[in-house]
């Protein structure tokens, strides 16, 4: 389909800009009566219905009867490329047990690891499909993965070349971060110098071509902020951006840490400190915020969101997916949990898991909001309204999915149908 124009839209919402969008100056466009035209893929022109229908008459037209048209869901911060289930851990930690007593039966992040070495290639694939599958109903039409159930050469190198292969199974754009810095597996515990050195002397430059991004977990029990500093000048020197996951159960200074090497973003940020915040907005460093992993673990903490604006630091937000502390696939969900949980508000959010979202994986130019010249990535929601995201919160609202200007997926009442070619 060349040419398509979609018109008779309710609301058409997006953002827009070439910089992510500092907390405190968000703004977002509501038209009314629109339309879009879409010409190879990419968005051509926005504007009042019938301008555009007297502009392309020829086109092929999609009346979407007064709907909501919104771009379609970044989601840069999942782990997605993962074998077995920790739902009986789930349970144990319900009736009250620890995560240290968890992790000395080998549960917790070494279970994981345990599965995903255990895993052939075929069989990550195979789960990873399913899990994007997921998402793209929920409307997810780009998504970042990192490794780091690998912890090892060459389950790692194994996780990075599966993300490599589902690019080509599935319809949304795959981003990929080297996440090698997870933590230092069970395995090499009385051996942490040997673990880091095989990071910095083999990991790092050979996983370069694999992927975009590098990223490092500071956190006690993973890597110190000595340590981090040493990790993040190989990786910057090796070619990759980087991102960190920063300040999730304590303030060690990650976000400050991120800042001073220039990161893309730094995530999590539940305890992040007022200074480390400042430096992030000078550096123009995103926080990426993981509302739904800060509920499923329970935390009494949030993100200081008054603070991102104080500082005019960007914000985006993901669902971190992943099976001990975050197994969610839904933006929407995220979104309504940053406003629910976190206190953004309604025009915040929306932004974080679009453009801003785009713009932390370095996609803020092609992706994340509706503009001439970007991917036609649009979703069709089932509402006269976007407010209807937070307002009906435990709905999926999305009816189409418009990905590269192709309809890949709809939802038929009860029956979900999407392109053939794709998750096989």
């Amino acid at each position: 389909m060349s040419n398509l124009l979609i018109t008779n839209i309710g609301e058409l919402v997006t953002s827009a800009g070439n910089r992510p969008i500092p907390a405190g100056e968000i703004n977002l466009s509501v038209l009314r009566d629109a339309a879009v035209f879409i010409s190879n893929g990419k968005i051509k022109e926005i504007g009042p219905s019938n301008t555009l229908e007297e502009k392309y008459p020829e086109s092929f037209t999609v009346d979407v009867d007064g709907k909501t048209v919104i771009p379609g869901f970044v989601d840069p911060h999942t782990h997605l490329i993962y074998a077995g289930c920790r739902h009986e851990e789930f349970l144990e930690k319900l009736r009250g047990a620890s995560y240290t007593e968890i992790l000395k039966k080998g549960g917790g992040i070494n279970s994981t690891v345990r599965a995903t070495r255990s895993a052939s290639r075929n069989e990550l694939l195979r789960l990873a499909l399913e899990r994007a599958r997921i998402m793209f109903e929920f409307g997810t039409t780009t998504i970042e993965i990192k490794s780091g159930y690998g912890l090892n050469y060459d389950d790692e190198k194994k996780i990075l070349e599966v993300a490599d292969e589902l690019r080509e199974k599935v319809p949304q754009d795959i981003v990929v971060t080297f996440l090698g810095a997870h933590t230092v597996p069970f395995d090499f515990y009385d051996r942490r110098k040997h673990y880091i050195e095989l990071l910095l002397k083999k990991m790092i430059p050979d996983f370069r071509g694999l992927a975009e991004f590098f990223d490092i977990f500071i956190e006690d029990g993973a890597f110190s902020p000595e340590e981090a500093r040493m990790i993040l000048k190989v990786a910057k020197e090796s070619g990759y951006y980087l991102k960190v996951h920063a300040d999730q159960l304590n303030n060690l200074g990650g976000g400050g840490i991120a800042a001073d090497f220039g990161a893309i973003s730094a995530e999590h940020l539940d305890y992040v400190s007022e200074e480390s915040l400042e430096k992030m907005g000078k550096s123009g460093t995103i926080g990426v915020l993981l509302p739904t992993s800060t509920f499923f673990l329970r935390l009494k903490k949030a993100p200081p969101v008054e603070l991102f604006r104080k500082y005019h630091v960007p914000m985006a937000l993901a669902t971190d997916h992943n099976p001990g502390t975050s197994p969610f696939y839904s933006m929407q969900s995220a979104m309504v949990m940053g406003i629910f949980n976190f206190g953004m508000k309604p025009e915040e959010a929306f932004v974080a898991a679009t453009l801003n979202a785009a713009f932390s994986i370095r996609r803020g130019g092609v992706v994340g909001s509706i503009e001439p010249g970007k991917k036609a990535d649009l979703l069709i929601l089932d509402t006269h309204s976007w407010v209807h995201l937070f307002y009906e919160p435990d709905k999926n609202h999305v009816e189409y999915v418009i990905k590269n200007g192709e309809f890949v997926y709809e939802r038929v009442g009860n029956r979900l149908e999407s392109n053939d070619k794709f998750y096989s």
